[in-house]
């Protein structure tokens, strides 16, 4: 018995070394296969996927209710605040909250009009190494590779507009209503966020997310591949 398991022990050993083998030969392969077809096409063809992206999906958000009407990125409350949430609308006072949840999301709608230049400077920026890497990498990768390369700009400059568009929107006047109207509740613990900061990274979150769906489409689906240069580049990784 222990003979036999041992046995088995060493053939599950020995596949296991083979398909890792066999994967690495295929990496290796697909490698040499990429430097081959050339840098400029790879990296052409990752930065129209990224505007293709940005065009599809972060263009969609700065629209009204771009952000409000999209289950997917929709700002709520943040999580210290969901009790507010919950007791407003126990005492009656639903439409205030929803007024709340309405004009982060319109601030989030304003800041990401500020999103574009950034985006398109990273992107222009990629080498023929990050772009074989995105090619290589994971069905988010090339947005990973924007997001940290973008995170940072892309913070510092929606920021300031979403404490503008606060004031624009009445964002700081609705919700200096709706704290105000809580802190007088009987036994509550009174809250004071940081909604600028919030909303900022809320924001962020929802524009990264929607590329990664775009880029996850093109990986996946090759109708999504919409030009000659999609479709040789991507077909590339299929053979992964």
């Amino acid at each position: 018995m222990k003979k036999i398991l041992i046995l088995s022990l060493c053939i599950s050993l020995s596949s296991y070394s083979q398909v890792k083998e066999t994967l690495a030969q295929k990496l290796s392969k697909l490698s040499t296969q990429l430097s081959g077809v050339g840098g400029v096409d790879i990296a052409s063809g990752l930065k129209e996927a990224l505007n293709k992206g940005i065009t599809q999906q972060v263009s969609k958000l700065t629209a009204v209710d771009g952000f409000y009407k999209n289950e997917a990125v929709k700002i709520l409350m943040p999580p210290e605040l969901q009790k507010v949430d919950a007791t407003l609308r126990k005492i009656g006072l639903s439409s205030l909250a929803d007024d709340g949840i309405k004009v982060l999301n319109r601030a989030a709608e304003d800041a990401v009009k500020e999103a574009t230049p950034i985006f398109v400077s990273a992107v222009k920026n990629m080498s023929f190494t990050d772009a074989k890497n995105i090619l290589l990498g994971n069905e988010s990768a090339a947005t990973t590779y924007l997001q940290g390369n973008t995170n940072t700009a892309l913070y510092a400059k929606f920021n300031p507009v979403i404490k503008t568009s606060f004031e624009k929107v009445g964002a700081d006047v609705v919700w200096k209503n709706i704290i105000n109207k809580y802190n007088t509740i009987p036994l509550v613990k009174k809250v004071n966020p940081d909604l600028t900061d919030y909303t900022t990274n809320q924001a962020l979150a929802g524009v990264f997310k929607m590329i990664a769906v775009e880029e996850k489409d093109i990986r996946t689906n090759i109708n999504a591949r919409t030009s000659p240069l999609l479709k040789k580049v991507f077909a590339m990784q299929d053979k992964k």
